[in-house]
C-alpha cells in the first residue's frame, strides 16, 4: 500500500491513533508505576497546603496565636519538601520513559522501514522517511516526556481541586460548575481545527526535508549547473509553506488559549466576588474563602494546563498518523511461509522461463518479454544491447528487488519466491554500477560484503581488487573515514572498493553491472585480472556498455526491446551481423 497523500481528505484523523504508542510504553511499567505514585504524592501534597493556610487564617491571625502560626509555616515547609521530592522524581521517572520510549520506537520503525521492499522506496522520497523518523518521532517524545505528565498532573488536580471546593463550600463550587460547559466547549470547538493543522504542518516539515536531502545527496550536481539560488529558493518555498500552516495551528491555539483564560476566569472571579460579599455579611469564613481561592487557582491553572497539552496531544495524534502508515506497509516481497534451502554445495545454475515484467511505476511497457535464459554453473555471461533493453532488470528480479508478474527464475533448480530473502541475496555478490560507500571507514565498507572477515581478509580482498596501494597512502590506512557516500574517494576508488566487498562476500553468484566503468585504463587492466580470478569457479553475469571488457566472456547476450535477439561468442556474434555487430562497430571504429 502506499502512503496517503496529505490532502487525502479520507486520511484519519484521530486521537485513537495514540494508542499505537502502547506497545513501546508497555516494556517500562515500572516506570509508569512510578511515575503514578509520585504523581498522587505530588498532586496531595499541593492540595494540603490551602488546609495549612485556611488553619493559619482560623487559628493564628484571629485568634493572634503565634504557636498557631508558627506550626502553619513548619506545616507548609514540610508539605514542600514532600512536594519537592515528588515533583524531581515524577520528573525523572517520566522523563527516562520518554527517552526509552523514543528509542524504542524509532528503532522499531527503523527496523521495518529498512525491510520494506525497493517498490516503497519508488513511491516515497527518503527525506520524507527521515522526517518521520525524527522530527514525528520527537513530537511523539515531547507527549511521553511531558505532555502526559502535565495533563495528567492537571487531570489530578483538576478533579482533586474541584472535590476539596465541593467540600471547602459547596454553595461557591454549585456556582463554579456552572461555568465548565462555557469552558470545554471552545476546546471541543477547536481541538479538531488544531489536530488537522498539526498534521499539515508535519507534513510540509516533512516536504521540506524531502527537498534538503535531494539537493544536500547532489550537492555537486547542483553547483555544477549553477542552482544554488534556485535550489534555495525553492527549499524557502518549502519552509514557508510549512510557516504559514504553523502560524494558522500557533494562531488557532492562541485563540483556543485566550477564550479558555477570559471564560474560565472570568467565571472564577465573578464565584469570587460572591464569596467576598458573604464573608462580608458573615456568612463565611475569611479561612474558608482563602482556602477556597487557592483551590479555585488550582483548578483554574489545571484548566489551563489541559488546554494547553491539549495541542500537544493532537500534535502527537498526527505525528503518529504519520508513523502507524509507515507501520502499515508491508512489503510485498516477502519471505515464503515454508521456504525451501538451496541444495548444498551451491552450483550456480540459473534458469529464467518465459519471464514477463513490468516495473510497478511503468505498467504500461513490459521491461522483459518472453524471456527466456539458461545459464550453467561456473558459466560467464555478458549482458550487452542499448540503454533500456532489460539487462538491469535481469539483475533487479535475480536479487528479487521485483517479482515477475507471469514465469519463473530458478537458482540450481529452486524458484527464487521459495527461498528466504537472505538467502538467496546471500549467495549473490553485486558489484553495481552507482558504487554505494557510507561514512564509515575504509576497512568497514570492504566488511559490508561479509561482516564477520577478519582484518587479514579484508586486506586480502582489497589487494585483489587493486585498493590496498591507494588505501595505505589514507592517512589513518583501512581505519580512515571515507566521509558520506565516500566523497573523500574518487570515482575508480570508490569502484575498487564495491569489487573488493564483492570478492570478500565470495559467493557463488556475481553480479557485475559495469564494474570498471569508471576506471581508468592502467587500473582496469589490473581490475580485469582480479576479476578473472574472481569469476574462476563461479557463475557470474556481467553488464557492460564497453563490448571490449566481455570478449572474454563464455557467451554474450544480446538484449533489446526486453528480449534476447542473439547469443553466441564474441567472434560468432560479429560474424553473425545485427545489433551487435553494428555496436562493435561503432566502438572500435571510433
Amino acid at each position: 500500500m502506499s502512503t496517503p497523500p496529505a490532502n487525502d481528505p479520507k486520511r484519519p484523523r484521530r486521537i485513537g491513533s495514540l494508542k499505537l504508542l502502547w506497545p513501546f510504553v508497555r516494556p517500562n511499567r515500572t516506570l509508569a508505576f512510578g511515575w503514578l505514585l509520585f504523581l498522587a504524592l505530588s498532586s496531595a501534597s499541593a492540595l494540603v497546603l490551602p488546609v495549612a493556610v485556611r488553619h493559619m487564617f482560623d487559628h493564628g491571625f484571629r485568634h493572634s496565636n503565634a504557636q498557631a502560626i508558627n506550626g502553619s509555616f513548619l506545616a507548609l515547609f514540610v508539605v514542600a519538601l514532600v512536594m519537592a521530592f515528588a515533583t524531581a522524581a515524577r520528573f525523572y521517572c517520566i522523563s527516562l520513559l520518554g527517552e526509552r520510549t523514543l528509542a524504542a520506537l524509532r528503532s522499531k520503525l527503523y527496523a521495518h522501514v529498512i525491510r520494506l521492499d525497493v517498490g516503497f522506496y519508488e513511491r516515497n522520497r527518503v527525506g520524507e522517511l527521515t522526517s518521520r523518523l525524527g522530527t514525528d518521532t520527537e513530537v511523539v517524545q515531547a507527549l511521553v516526556g511531558s505532555g502526559i505528565s502535565v495533563a495528567l498532573r492537571s487531570a489530578v488536580m483538576l478533579i482533586g481541586a474541584t472535590v476539596a471546593m465541593v467540600w471547602t463550600s459547596p454553595r461557591l463550587a454549585g456556582l463554579t460548575a456552572l461555568v465548565i460547559p462555557a469552558v470545554v466547549l471552545p476546546i471541543l470547538i477547536f481541538g479538531r481545527r488544531v489536530q488537522k493543522l498539526s498534521r499539515a504542518s508535519q507534513d510540509r516539515l516533512a516536504d521540506a526535508a524531502a527537498i534538503a536531502n535531494e539537493t544536500l545527496n547532489a550537492a555537486s550536481a547542483v553547483k555544477a549547473y549553477a542552482r544554488e539560488g534556485i535550489e534555495s529558493d525553492r527549499y524557502g518555498d518549502a519552509i514557508a509553506r510549512a510557516l504559514s500552516t504553523a502560524r494558522k495551528r500557533i494562531g488557532v491555539r492562541s485563540i483556543l488559549t485566550a477564550v479558555v483564560i477570559t471564560l474560565f476566569f472570568g467565571a472564577i472571579t465573578l464565584v469570587l466576588w460572591v464569596g467576598a460579599r458573604d464573608v462580608l455579611a458573615g456568612t463565611l469564613e475569611e479561612g474558608v474563602l482563602a482556602q477556597f481561592i487557592f483551590y479555585a487557582v488550582y483548578s483554574g491553572g489545571s484548566m489551563m494546563g489541559l488546554s494547553d497539552v491539549w495541542g500537544d496531544v493532537l500534535r502527537a495524534a498526527g505525528a503518529m498518523e504519520r508513523i502507524g502508515e509507515l507501520f502499515a506497509e508491508d512489503a510485498t516481497i516477502a519471505d515464503p511461509p515454508n521456504p525451501v534451502a538451496l541444495p548444498t554445495p551451491v552450483h550456480g545454475a540459473l534458469r529464467f522461463e518465459h519471464i514477463e515484467f513490468r516495473y510497478p511505476t511503468r505498467l504500461d511497457a513490459p521491461a522483459l518479454h518472453d524471456f527466456n535464459l539458461d545459464i550453467r554453473p561456473g558459466e560467464t555471461v555478458a549482458l550487452v544491447g542499448p540503454s533500456g533493453a532489460g539487462k538491469s532488470t535481469v539483475f533487479a528480479l535475480l536479487l528479487r528487488f521485483y517479482d515477475p508478474q507471469r514465469g519463473r527464475i530458478t537458482f540450481d533448480g529452486v524458484d527464487l519466491r521459495a527461498m528466504t530473502l537472505p538467502e538467496l541475496r546471500g549467495a549473490i555478490a553485486l558489484v553495481p554500477q552507482e558504487t554505494v560507500l557510507f561514512s564509515g571507514s575504509a576497512a568497514d565498507n570492504i566488511r559490508f560484503g561479509r561482516q564477520d572477515a577478519s582484518d587479514e581478509e579484508v586486506h586480502d580482498a582489497a589487494r585483489a581488487a587493486e585498493a590496498n596501494d591507494f588505501i595505505q597512502l589514507l592517512q589513518d590506512g583501512y581505519n580512515a573515514e571515507l566521509g558520506e557516500r565516500g566523497v573523500r574517494l574518487s570515482g575508480g576508488q570508490r569502484q575498487r572498493v564495491a569489487i573488493a566487498r564483492a570478492i570478500l562476500r565470495d559467493a557463488p553468484l556475481l553480479l557485475l553491472d559495469e564494474a570498471t566503468s569508471s576506471l581508468d585504463a592502467q587500473s582496469e587492466a589490473a581490475i580485469q585480472q582480479a576479476l578473472e580470478r574472481l569469476e574462476k569457479g563461479r557463475t557470474t553475469l556481467v553488464i557492460a556498455h564497453r563490448l571490449a571488457t566481455v570478449q572474454r566472456a563464455d557467451r554474450i547476450v544480446v538484449m533489446d526491446g526486453g528480449r534476447i535477439i542473439a547469443q553466441g561468442t564474441h567472434a560468432s556474434l560479429l560474424a553473425e551481423g545485427g545489433l551487435y555487430a553494428e555496436l562493435a562497430r561503432l566502438q572500435f571504429v571510433a
